[in-house]
């Protein structure tokens, strides 16, 4: 057979199969078949709330490794193996707490506006029985933000606390602080009855923590050798590099943190993600700026700090603010931590190694005031009903009443929590002891608390 002939015929064969399909009806044709034209099921609303909360929190639990991170590399090698275990541990117990006694406390709708009782939700009630998801995917976000609020305290008193003690401390906050200042603000307790936002947690969670820090780090007292003669010596921490990637996974952790809290998959998400990016970026940039100027070069550590500063900041306004207040108050919040970590060590003599207090403190307490000023109620409608949602902020034409009613929630939390935080700390030095020994201290924690050694390959100068 010659090549012209085959050809033919297979040309001939190709017609002989498309032929048929343009003789057929047009209007069946296009006919979907049976299977493609029933209806396309979707998603119910609870289900992908359900899922859309369980995505969120493992978000914020992976934040957990980051403050590890961030708080290892900006101390010393020697104590690397104490802050991982203080990371796991904060979790590990103040999840049994909250799982407990903590969500009853918080979200019991029979106690009063001070504190909250549900004896049915004591060990997660019917949820135990895997039957109420809801409950379920409830408590799992929750619990990964009482971790948080637990594990700034760690930061603030590294490279000098017994582990037994700070063991006993997540247990506390967990079990009572936490929620207690939580059922105010969101249990339906008297600051939410004020009218009070705190959309994420800027007080309710990292305030929290950070004025528990406060209080532990100003009975531990500071580092040996942090303050001689009168002044403030610095402790460089042992890898820059490994804090930057903690920044990296916190910023990343975020994104569950404030967008997850809608509580709900609804659009309203993409708004909060954008404003959590732009106060982020912008308070990298203001500590940056800030530090460039003081030290005549722009310093890595205040410029992470300024980031985490500005997503400290929105944490309470991400979705009552526009993107442009967003920016303004990221960048306010990164020049707030430079000020504040400059005036906390060197006029206050208070030793915290990471700057949780600033950043978790200051800048909460900024981001929670933010709201008073850049606050608009067209914004914060959609995630509220009429009666719930804010009054316009002091620079929307509101005048003073939405910020008076957020000094309120955030003096009151100051005032509670450093209060329970000073018994608490007192009484654990009284008791068990809060201090490592000196040589327990010159020597690292982690040989002589854990018998472990991160770097045990390398040699190690302070």
């Amino acid at each position: 057979m010659s090549k012209v002939s085959a050809r033919t015929l297979l040309f001939v064969a190709f017609l002989a199969l498309i032929v048929p399909s343009f003789a057929q009806d047009p209007a069946a044709a296009t006919e979907a078949p049976p299977e493609v034209a029933e209806a396309v099921a979707y998603l119910p609303q609870e289900a992908a709330d359900i899922i859309w909360l369980v995505i969120a929190g493992l978000l914020v639990f992976f934040m957990q490794a980051g403050f590890a991170m961030v708080e290892s590399g900006l101390t010393r090698a020697k104590n690397s193996c104490n802050i991982m275990m203080k990371n796991l541990m904060d979790f590990c117990i103040g999840a049994l707490a909250f799982w407990a006694i903590g969500y009853a406390i918080m979200y019991g709708e029979n106690g009063n506006s001070w504190i909250g009782w549900d004896s049915n939700l004591l060990l997660l009630g019917s949820a135990t029985a895997g039957q109420d998801y809801a409950l379920s995917a409830g408590w799992f976000f929750q619990v990964v933000f009482a971790a948080t609020a637990a594990t700034i305290v760690s930061g603030a008193m590294a490279e000098r606390t017994k582990f037994i003690a700070y063991c006993f401390y997540s247990l506390i906050i967990s079990l009572v602080l936490y929620p207690i200042t939580g059922h105010w603000i969101w249990g339906g307790g008297w600051l939410s009855s004020m009218g009070m936002r705190d959309f994420a947690g800027s007080t309710v969670v990292h305030s929290v923590g950070a004025w528990a820090a406060l209080a532990g780090a100003i009975v531990i007292g500071p580092r040996i050798g942090k303050f001689k003669d009168g002044k403030s010596h610095p402790i460089p921490g042992h890898n820059l590099p490994l804090a930057a990637l903690g920044v990296f996974i916190l910023w990343f952790g975020w994104y569950g943190f404030n967008p997850g809290s809608t509580l709900l998959a609804i659009g309203g998400v993409s708004h909060v993600a954008v404003t959590t990016t732009l106060a982020a970026a912008a308070g990298a940039l203001g500590a940056m700026l800030v530090s460039w100027m003081k030290f005549k070069k722009p310093d890595l550590s205040m410029t992470l700090n300024g980031a985490l500063a500005g997503l400290v900041g929105i944490t309470a306004p991400c979705a009552s603010v526009t993107t442009g207040a967003a920016v303004i108050i990221g960048f306010v919040a990164g020049i707030l931590v430079f000020i504040s970590v400059m005036i906390i060590e060197h006029k206050f003599k208070i030793d915290d190694p990471v700057g949780a207090i600033s950043v978790h403190g200051v800048c909460g307490a900024w981001g929670t005031l933010s709201i008073g000023l850049f606050g608009s109620r067209a914004v914060d409608l959609p995630y509220w009903d009429e009666s719930s949602a804010i009054q316009d902020g002091l620079f929307y034409g509101g005048g003073f009443h939405q910020l008076w009613v957020q000094f309120v929630g955030v003096a009151s939390v100051f005032a509670f929590t450093f209060a329970c935080g000073m018994i608490l700390f007192l009484a654990l030095k009284a008791t068990i002891g809060l201090r490592v020994s000196a040589d327990e201290e010159v020597s690292g924690l982690d040989i002589l608390e854990h018998g472990n050694e991160a770097y045990p390959n390398f040699v190690q100068h302070d």
